[in-house]
């Protein structure tokens, strides 16, 4: 009776956390593929693909994990950080990515604002929004002036909206471009009003996300520094020959997964639970 208890309480378990990720159309690998390549747009990193990443990460691992072994002669710590490293190209990617979007969250208002003064003004919209690259924020100038630029040389406004979109990959650049879109498309004169209201939301929307970062922004970097002080202690304890020799086996390398997957798990359920959620591109 009790292990039946239990493979149903392990069945709950694993169907709950199933629930938090819920599934999407399309291949596995295509949306790696794609929010990676979303991640390395908006961290401005230019001209590295997924795939160029992914052997960059490889490339370091392997590295990591040649240096280790020659500096501890244990390798059951280089395997570990060697992982650890392979790692960290993505992260630092992600992490520049992120840190760019809170930026340009903040810069999304006065580009709208831009926008419905050139049009006010008596602009066309393809002129409104290629003006944006002269006169609008100077972290966005450049994707506009690209726009004004592939205007001029094929006169088509869808396509150079899609090329903005590529460029920028952005959420909130997604709803704006498909707006402006719209309008071109089926005519209207609202297009002004629409603007306003959309920048005063995304004000308030800047406002409250920076009254939540700021609360959450300490819990974050002590849960990163509580699960980063295992793993330099044991980098300065594997640069002893008698402290690497005790992980060098099986009950040291069961030890080190151990903690590996406590902090993993840890490290996850602390971006799960303290990052607030990134508006999706739904309009890509």
């Amino acid at each position: 009776m009790g292990v039946v208890v239990g493979l149903l309480l392990g069945a709950g378990v694993a169907c709950v956390w199933w629930s938090f990720w819920p599934r999407e159309p399309g291949t596995r690998s295509v949306r790696w593929s794609a929010r990676v390549q979303d991640d390395l747009v908006q961290a401005g990193v230019v001209g590295v693909s997924p795939g160029g990443l992914a052997a960059a990460s490889m490339v370091l691992g392997l590295t990591v994990l040649v240096v280790m072994v020659a500096t501890t002669r244990a390798p059951t710590i280089a395997l570990f950080f060697a992982l650890a490293a392979a790692g960290a190209p993505l992260g630092v990617v992600r992490g520049r990515a992120r840190r760019r979007r809170s930026r340009l969250r903040r810069l999304w208002p006065e580009v709208v604002d831009h926008l419905a003064s050139g049009i006010r003004a008596g602009l066309s919209l393809p002129e409104a929004v290629a003006q944006v690259g002269e006169r609008g924020p100077v972290e966005l100038r450049q994707p506009f002036w690209a726009f004004g630029e592939d205007y001029r040389a094929t006169g088509s406004f869808p396509e150079s909206l899609d090329a903005l979109k590529a460029r920028l990959a952005d959420p909130v650049a997604d709803r704006i471009i498909e707006a402006l879109r719209i309008t071109r498309d089926v005519g209207g004169t609202d297009l002004g009003r629409l603007l306003r209201t959309l920048a005063g939301f995304l004000r308030d929307d800047v406002r409250t996300r920076g009254e939540l970062e700021a609360r959450q922004s300490w819990t974050v970097y002590a849960a990163r520094l509580a699960v980063a002080a295992p793993w330099l202690v044991l980098a300065m304890l594997a640069t002893r020959p008698e402290a690497a020799a005790a992980y060098d086996s099986v009950a040291g390398f069961l030890v080190l997964l151990t903690g590996g997957t406590c902090s993993a798990v840890a490290y996850a359920l602390m971006l799960r639970v303290a990052r607030l959620p990134d508006d999706p591109r739904v309009l890509r």
